[in-house]
C-alpha cells in the first residue's frame, strides 16, 4: 500500500494556475494545455502536488481533477477513466505518476482524478463520492458518448478498484481495470509482491492499520479486461507468473514472448521523503528505463489481459511516457 508518499504537503487546494482560453468547459472546468497543475518534466512541486482539482463534486462540495480532450467535439466518443491513487498519496500525485493527462488529445480519454479521504479510499466516506464523481462526468460528457470505462488505481487505489468493480454500479459501466501495483486478478499478494525490507508500521484507518482492500486471487465472476503493471523489483525472487488464472478465465491463449518498451525519458514523480531505508522494491529515483509487456492473446470477446513489468523500478518511480503509452493502446483495444 502507497505508504505516506505525499507528507509534508499542504492539504488545501492551490490557487489555480493562469491558463490560456479553452474552445469548451465541461463541468464549469477551462480545458488548457499544459493542463492544470502540470508537472514540469524535472519533478512536481509541492504547490503542485497539493492542489486537490478543478472541478467540484456538488453533493459534498469535494474537488478532483478533470482531464479531457481541449477539441472535445459535441457527441464525440470517449473512454472515461476514474484514476486512484495510493494509500497516503493524493490525487495530483496520482495525475503525474500514471500521467494520463500528456495522451488525452492523443487518444480522446476523459479522466478523473479524485483525492480520498485522509490520502486513502474509505467506503462509508469515499464511495458514494466516487459514484457522484462518475455519474456527474457521465452527465456532462453524455453517457451514450463513453465507449469505454475503466478503473485504474495505484496500490491502494488499485485494491480499491477491485473492491469497486464487485459492485452494481461499477460492474455495469466496467470496460476494464488496470492495476498499477495494486494486486494481479488470480494472484495471491504473496506470490507476486516482494516484503519490503524493514517498511515503516503502515499508516492507520479509521483507528487501525490499512488493510488489504480486496484480495485479487477471488476472480470475480464476470468478464473484464485486466492489466496488471508493477516494477520488477516489486516482485518475489519467482519472478512474473508465467501464466494467469484469469486469462485462461476469459479463454486466452498463453502467455506470448514479451516485447520490450524503451523509455528514455523518466517519469514525473517518486517518493520524495528523506528515507531512513531507501531500496528497491520500494522505490528509487524516477528515471528512464525499459518494460516488458507480456500478453495473452486472444481472449473471449476482445478482452484484453496483460501483464506489464517495468524492468529496474520498484513501486513508488512514476510511469515513463512510452509505457504509459503501450498501456493507454492496451486498453482502448479491449472491447
Amino acid at each position: 500500500m502507497g505508504r505516506g508518499l505525499i507528507l509534508g504537503l499542504a492539504m488545501g487546494a492551490a490557487a489555480a494556475l493562469g491558463q490560456p482560453a479553452a474552445a469548451k468547459d465541461l463541468l464549469g472546468v477551462t480545458c488548457s494545455t499544459p493542463a492544470l497543475a502540470h508537472c514540469a518534466d524535472s519533478g512536481c512541486t509541492n504547490a503542485d502536488l497539493a492542489n486537490l482539482g478543478n472541478a467540484v463534486e456538488t453533493r459534498s462540495g469535494r474537488t478532483f481533477f478533470l482531464d479531457y480532450p481541449c477539441d472535445l467535439k459535441p457527441g464525440e466518443k470517449v473512454t472515461f477513466i476514474l484514476s486512484l491513487h495510493g494509500g497516503g498519496s493524493i490525487g495530483n500525485w496520482q495525475r503525474h505518476y500514471f500521467p494520463l493527462v500528456d495522451l488525452k488529445e492523443k487518444y480522446r480519454l476523459v479522466i478523473a482524478t479524485p483525492s480520498g479521504t485522509r490520502n486513502a479510499w474509505i467506503a462509508d466516506q469515499d464511495d458514494q463520492y466516487l459514484r457522484d464523481v462518475v455519474e456527474q462526468v457521465e452527465g456532462a460528457v453524455g453517457k451514450a458518448n463513453i465507449k469505454a470505462f475503466w478503473l485504474v488505481g495505484h496500490s491502494l487505489g488499485g485494491q480499491t478498484s477491485n473492491r469497486l468493480l464487485t459492485t452494481d454500479f461499477f460492474r455495469s459501466r466496467l470496460t476494464g481495470w488496470a492495476s498499477l501495483s495494486g494486486g494481479r486478478l488470480g494472484s495471491k499478494r504473496e506470490d507476486v509482491r516482494a516484503v519490503i525490507p524493514n517498511a515503516p508500521a503502515p499508516p492507520t484507518v479509521g483507528g487501525g492499520p490499512m488493510r488489504l482492500a480486496a484480495d485479487a486471487s477471488i476472480l470475480p465472476d464476470f468478464a473484464f479486461s485486466h492489466i496488471y503493471e508493477t516494477g520488477e523489483h516489486e516482485l518475489t525472487a519467482a519472478g512474473l507468473p508465467g501464466g494467469s488464472k484469469w486469462a485462461e478465465k476469459l479463454g486466452c491463449q498463453a502467455q506470448a514472448r514479451p516485447r520490450e518498451v524503451v523509455d528514455t525519458k523518466a517519469g514525473y514523480v517518486q517518493d520524495t521523503r528523506q528515507q531512513a531505508n531507501p531500496n528497491k522494491v520500494w522505490g528509487l529515483a524516477a528515471r528512464s528505463g525499459t518494460a516488458k509487456v507480456y500478453a495473452y492473446p486472444k481472449c473471449q470477446g476482445g478482452k484484453v489481459v496483460a501483464d506489464v513489468v517495468r524492468i529496474d523500478k520498484g513501486h513508488t518511480e512514476g510511469l515513463e511516457p512510452h509505457v504509459t503509452e503501450e498501456i493507454v493502446k492496451m486498453m482502448l483495444a479491449a472491447k
